[in-house]
């Protein structure tokens, strides 16, 4: 659509990466699109009161990758420029799942590994770059404003800190306030129901500590190693900007928590089913101490299960979905969510949110099962136990055995994982006969390399 085509006014409540993707895309569309976000939001790439995860580990997934370098020309080498590291992400990762490492080939399947901070600051520097977008920081949503006869959102109310409350018009109104968002309660106020929502607690605490990284010092470019019910402890180590390792260890359930003292958060890590990220933490130098956080409730909202609906209102990412951070699928979910709406809004305005939803819940539909299903192996997390949840905690338990012994298996699973393939992939023959024929029980990890080998760049 050229510039002479768009028309109207879009309202984007909250400067998240869901926001700022929900505006890129509102751009192409709208006449203006105005953006406002409670923090005071910074001039650089440094982290931010409302995103309290920010200082944790991160990396974008494939499919976040490849929407991200549709939105943003340039996307991967300025990223690069900022420190970011393209990797392939079964040759340049060590994947421990269940006990069971997979071999380190090519796969195609290429994310990036880098801060949040810094992937936030660029997308937020790009967008304010557009000639019809504005953001206004330091400004809180207070609610919607509707049509006389409730059917229509017709803008919203923000308060800009220090000054009165103002009424702002729009045709469109996006949520994307995150994960304590009160956009339910915004629509109970004009007389429409509010979402059904589904709840996990994890029952999982993260600590997180940087380290310096120096070249040579590992043959990876992260590792990840994922707990399961036989050894509730887990740990990331990801290579980010900053020359940094941002290293994230997690135990799941009471008693199962890691420490925060310098020394207990070393010790911990010696529990993780292969030595390797131990032995980097060993002689690695930290940047900071380690930091605490205790992993929030998954929360779905069932937006597409409403029989009634405003026109011109719409909640985005975390305000539809919020994950389990631990399995990396928020930022990723969130740029699959604005192509959808590239998509919807292409069909024109009227129905909208039907529409959009729809959609959305069928890209939530597969992390979100990959999330609480995984945790729904543990006794302690309460939820329903489906047969169907049963039968695939079952069968990727057995999926992870075959795929330490077959690199196409572990492809297979990682592009489902990466948001690249349907699961139906994982059903495909020549998996499926892997898998049936695979043993469970979690393989015998070998020691780490002596020699760290050069990685070979990544486009």
């Amino acid at each position: 659509m050229s510039a002479k085509d768009r028309s109207g006014h879009a309202i984007v409540l909250g400067a998240s990466i869901a926001g700022l993707l929900a505006a890129r895309v509102l751009s192409e569309s709208f006449a203006k699109v105005t953006i406002f976000d409670r923090d005071a939001l910074p001039a650089d790439h440094r982290p931010r009161r409302g995103v309290p995860q920010g200082e944790h580990s991160h990396g974008l997934l494939a499919r976040g990758r490849e929407v991200l370098e549709e939105l943003f020309d340039d996307f991967v080498p300025d990223m690069t420029a900022l420190g970011a590291l393209p990797i392939d992400l079964l040759r340049d990762m060590v994947w421990v799942n269940d006990g069971h490492r997979l071999p380190r080939e090519e796969s195609g399947l290429l994310g990036m590994c880098l801060s949040r901070p810094v992937l936030e600051g660029y997308v937020r520097d790009r967008v304010r770059q557009l000639s019809n977008v504005d953001i206004h920081h330091r400004t809180e949503a207070l609610g919607l404003l509707a049509s006389d006869d409730q059917s229509r959102v017709i803008g919203a109310r923000v308060l800009p800190r220090g000054e009165a409350p103002q009424e702002v018009y729009a045709e469109l109104v996006v949520d994307a306030t995150g994960r304590g968002n009160r956009g339910p309660t915004w629509l109970s106020q004009l007389g429409y129901d509010k979402p059904a929502e589904e709840h996990v607690d994890p029952v999982t605490v993260y600590a997180s500590r940087d380290y310096r990284r120096v070249a040579g010092d590992a043959d990876f470019r992260a590792i990840v190693q994922s707990p399961w019910p036989g050894n509730p402890y887990g740990g990331v180590a990801i290579a980010a900007d900053g020359d940094r390792w941002m290293v994230t260890l997690l135990g799941c359930g009471p008693g199962n928590f890691p420490p925060s003292d310098p020394d207990g958060f070393l010790e911990f890590a010696r529990r993780l089913p292969s030595p390797q990220l131990y032995e980097l933490l060993r002689t690695a130098e930290p940047l900071g101490p380690p930091m605490k956080m205790r992993l929030p409730t998954s929360v779905r909202r069932r937006y597409e299960h409403m029989a009634r609906l405003p026109e011109g209102f719409l909640a985005f990412g975390d305000a539809i979905c919020a994950f389990n951070p631990a399995y990396g699928q928020g930022m990723t979910a969130a740029a699959a969510e604005a192509l959808e709406l590239r998509e919807c809004l292409a069909k024109g305005r009227n129905g909208l949110p039907k529409r959009f939803y729809a959609r959305a819940a069928r890209v939530i539909d597969v992390p979100w099962d990959i999330a609480v299903g995984a945790d729904l192996r543990y006794d302690h997390v309460a939820g329903p136990r489906s047969r169907k949840v049963n039968f695939l905690n079952s069968y990727v338990g057995r999926l992870h055995g075959a795929a330490a012994a077959n690199a196409g298996v572990a492809k297979a699973f990682l592009s489902v994982a990466n948001l690249m393939s349907a699961p139906p992939a994982l059903f495909k023959p020549a998996v499926l006969a892997r898998v049936l024929f695979s043993g469970g029980k979690p393989a015998d990890i070998p020691a780490p390399v002596s020699r760290p080998r050069a990685l070979e760049p990544v486009a």
